[in-house]
Formats: structure tokens, sequence, C-alpha cells
């Protein structure tokens, strides 16, 4: 199982694994980055790296037992003709729970009570954060471990797309934690973005009362990604005018200097 991982097919099947999990990990650093920011400027890293070392952990642990996963698809118990399974349960707790996080967040920006009225009243404490993580991080290790034993059935293949992944994740969060709460219509895009993923996590918990087996996420990574192209483009046409009024600004004072000192002369 080990010679596998570095055969060709071993390389390629790492490789693919590690950018799906990136994907799969987009709404899990994107919810570890505003949650982080709460916490004073001193804490914020340490919190993103304490939640995505979590994060990595959990996966690790969720890989080794991997029966116990596949085991939580089988009902626990039934109501009326749903069979209520184990997995069910884990996805509708976590979707609720970040339909109330998101929901709080984006009221907390619409008011602006964020740091404007009282900056010290909406710091969280740092063992609050993390748990509310750890709590996100679980939930989101479903994907992430269901997705790697599709691709591959080799465990030591699998680790290490999870590790390679979360090590790249470590590396960037803080750049997108910093471009998300530095600019407010992509945090407000972010926010928009975790909360239809919390809606999909209770639709697939509730897939059989709903009639969907599985809600394809990758139409609302692309919803996302467009998003981003079109804000980024919405940042570029502002910069750009922005530095086109600064421009006229010094060309219009320069001339406003010319006309003082020609008058200046006249006197003289």
């Amino acid at each position: 199982m080990l010679m596998g991982v570095f055969s060709g097919e071993g390389i390629i099947s790492i490789l693919t694994l590690s950018l799906l999990e990136i994907v799969l990990g987009i709404d899990n650093i994107i919810f570890i980055s505003i949650t982080a920011d709460k916490l004073p400027k001193q804490l914020k890293a340490k919190a993103r790296t304490i939640g995505l070392t979590l994060a990595l952990g959990i996966r690790i642990i969720l890989l080794f037992g991997i029966n116990f996963i596949i085991g939580l698809k089988d009902a626990l118990f039934h109501i009326g003709a749903w069979g209520v399974t184990g997995r069910d349960l884990i996805l509708l707790a976590g979707g609720l729970f970040l339909v109330y996080k998101t929901t709080e967040e984006i009221i907390e920006k619409i008011k602006g009570h964020e740091t404007e009225l009282n900056p010290k009243s909406n710091k969280a404490s740092m063992g609050g954060v993390i748990f509310q993580i750890v709590l996100i991080d679980i939930v989101f290790s479903f994907d992430s471990i269901l997705t790697a034993v599709a691709i591959s059935n080799n465990l030591f293949i699998m680790a290490g797309a999870v590790i390679i992944s979360m090590i790249i994740m470590m590396l960037f969060s803080g750049v997108v934690s910093e471009f998300i709460n530095q600019n407010p219509r992509i945090k407000m895009l972010a926010l928009a973005f975790l909360l239809v993923i919390s809606f999909v996590l209770i639709a697939e918990a509730c897939h059989e009362v709903i009639g969907i087996k599985e809600v394809p996420k990758s139409y609302i990574y692309v919803a996302l990604g467009f998003s981003l192209m079109v804000e980024g483009l919405n940042l570029w046409e502002k910069r750009v005018r922005r530095k086109h009024g600064k421009e006229i600004h010094e060309v219009q004072e320069k001339i406003h200097q010319e006309k003082l000192h020609l008058r200046d002369e006249d006197h003289s």
C-alpha cells in the first residue's frame, strides 16, 4: 500500500485529491477567517493556525476510522419513511449552526455593530472561537473524507493529500483572511456563500424528505468564482478611478499654483 504512493498513478492521485481537498476547504477557510476576526489582532493568526491544525487532525482521525464513517450512512431510527442516519444528524446540526452564525454576522454588518459602536463588545474569547471552529471542522470533514474515499482506497494517498492540502491552506489562510476582512463587500459575499453552504448541508441531511440525493457543490463553487471575478473587476475599476481622480486633483492643484504665481507676479 505504501509503495503505491510513489508510483505514477499514486502521485497523480495525491495531486488530484490535494486540489479537490483545497477546493472543498474553501468554506472552512472562510468560516475560520470570519470567526477569528472577532479576536484581538495578536490572536487572529494563532486561532487560524489552531483551527486548521484541528481540521487536519480531525480529518486524519476520520480517515483511520473510515469504517465508522461509512457506518454513519446506516439509519439509526425512522421518522415516517425517512431513515435518519448519523451523517444526517451531523450535517443537520452543522447546517443549522452555520445558518445561525452566518445570519448573526450578516445582521451585525448591516446594522454596523461590528466595530463602530463599541469595538470591544464583539471581541470573542479564544476558547469560544476554537470551539466554533472545531464544530464546523467536524461537519466539513465529512465531505473531505468521503471525497478522498471516492477517489482512492489507499489510506496513505488519502492521508498525504489531506496533509498537503491543509499545509497549503495554512500558508495562504492569512492572505485570504486579510483580503476578506479588509474588503467589506468581499466579506458580505463570503458570508452569503457560507449561508448557501449551510442550506446545502441542511438539504443533504434531509435528502430523503425533499427527494434530492446529493446537491452538486460544483455549481456553488462556480457561482462563487463568478461572483468573485465580478467583484474583482469592481475593485479594479474603483482603484483605477481613485488613481485617475488623484491625477486630476494633482493637475488642478498645479494649475491653481501657477495661477497664484502669475497673480503674484502681476502685483509685483
